[in-house]
């Protein structure tokens, strides 16, 4: 199946993003980026913020698609608590941050409408907890972790060895009451 024009104008707009910042990301450079005329790009999305939002569901779609991967079954199936493992768990893997994603996520300081689309997926995958248990506690700080680590890998932070992954990958597994494989 081919991929929709939609689909690969918002691909393109996220590799602009990665290259360039997201300053650099406007309408033109998005649509050059996509190999679309302008028109073609204003077809799908007549303004920036269009665009912008759109992004934003896109980037949630791939990471929801990534953690229902990780969590072996559909979200509406599993427990909150092992939806939070499967969170923590595959933060923990490399290759899960980006700088696009960072440059959107802190473009929706500023705008609420942004900012909703990635807490309704926070809400879905980890939410804080209501209770001060030492469980609830341990997942909160299973997802601090990981998102520290996120943060630590899209601003660029040196690489870390597979055995201090492995490290991290067990002790994220010991605060969600998983196993490390």
């Amino acid at each position: 199946m081919r991929p929709s024009q939609r689909n690969l104008i918002l691909d393109a707009a996220i590799r602009v993003t990665e290259r360039d910042g997201i300053t650099a990301l406007t309408l033109e450079s998005a649509a050059e980026e996509a190999g679309v005329t302008k028109g073609g790009l204003m077809y799908h999305f007549r303004t920036r913020d269009e665009l912008l939002l759109a992004i934003q569901r896109h980037l949630t779609v791939a990471w929801e698609e990534q953690l229902v991967a990780a969590l072996g079954k559909p979200l509406a199936e599993a427990s909150a608590r092992e939806a939070v493992a499967a969170y923590a768990l595959s933060g923990v893997e490399p290759g899960m941050a980006r700088k696009a994603d960072l440059a959107f996520m802190l473009e929706s300081v500023a705008r609420p409408e942004l900012a909703e689309v990635w807490e309704e997926l926070m809400r879905r995958w980890a939410p804080a907890p209501a209770r001060a248990e030492p469980a609830d506690v341990d997942l909160l700080l299973a997802r601090l972790a990981v998102d520290g680590l996120w943060l630590y890998e899209a601003t660029g932070g040196p690489s870390l060895t597979e055995p201090v992954r492995a490290a991290l990958r067990r002790r994220v597994a010991e605060l969600v009451g998983e196993r490390a494989g």
